[in-house]
């Protein structure tokens, strides 16, 4: 099995493939390799798409590399591999982002990115550091986690949700902020999952393992 972390110019991509290709070891869950070439995304098993910045610039990175944006399309759309976005790479799912000016996103999770505005005044934004998870909906990328398990984030826009059964998870900043989004064989972590310890290495292996 192959695991492509996609290269656009966009992501923190040295950390997220040490876990990877950590828990694929543990796992026997194949090869993980960070990837800019086209074929390599259209072959691979399952991919997985980091992001850091801001909405607009990363998806105009994403679509600079036409090749890439086009074979990932088709690997999720038509084939239906397993697709994993994090941080940024997870609000690039939504239909719109609304950071700086409004970008359209992929269109794969209904719904709009917009800045996070918690009740409490005091609540500094951007969201930093550790937070709990609260899992609305059950799914095999939870696989012993539970809610009270931490992650940690470094956002300061998060996904408004359309249809509130494809927010798996979400966390509480003095207001709902979503953490987990899926439905068929996607996914997103806002949070950065090779940054949350035992929680997100326990996540990214259940990725890896899922066979949806």
């Amino acid at each position: 099995m192959l695991t492509a972390i996609i290269d656009y110019e966009s992501g923190n991509l040295h950390s997220a493939h040490k876990a990877f290709e950590r828990m694929a070891r543990e796992g026997n869950a194949g090869e993980v390799v960070v990837t800019a070439d086209a074929d390599v995304v259209a072959r691979a098993d399952r991919l997985v798409l980091p992001g850091d910045g801001a909405f607009p610039s990363c998806m105009a990175s994403l679509k600079g590399h036409s090749g890439i944006y086009a074979a990932m399309v088709e690997a999720v759309e038509v084939k239906g591999r397993p697709f994993l976005g994090i941080c940024v790479g997870m609000q690039l799912m939504a239909s719109w982002g609304r950071e700086y000016e409004d970008t359209q996103g992929l269109g794969w999770i209904e719904g709009e990115v917009t800045k996070i505005t918690p009740a409490d005044p005091t609540l500094k934004v951007p969201h930093m550091g550790w937070n709990d998870l609260i899992i609305d909906h059950p799914h095999p990328v939870f696989d012993g986690i539970n809610t009270g398990d931490h992650a940690y984030f470094v956002h300061s826009y998060h996904m408004a949700v359309t249809d509130r059964a494809e927010r798996l998870a979400h966390v509480d900043y003095a207001g709902d902020v979503t953490a987990v989004i899926g439905r068929d064989t996607m996914l997103g972590m806002q949070f950065h999952p090779e940054k949350s310890q035992t929680t997100g290495l326990r996540m990214i292996a259940n990725f890896l393992k899922w066979r949806p």
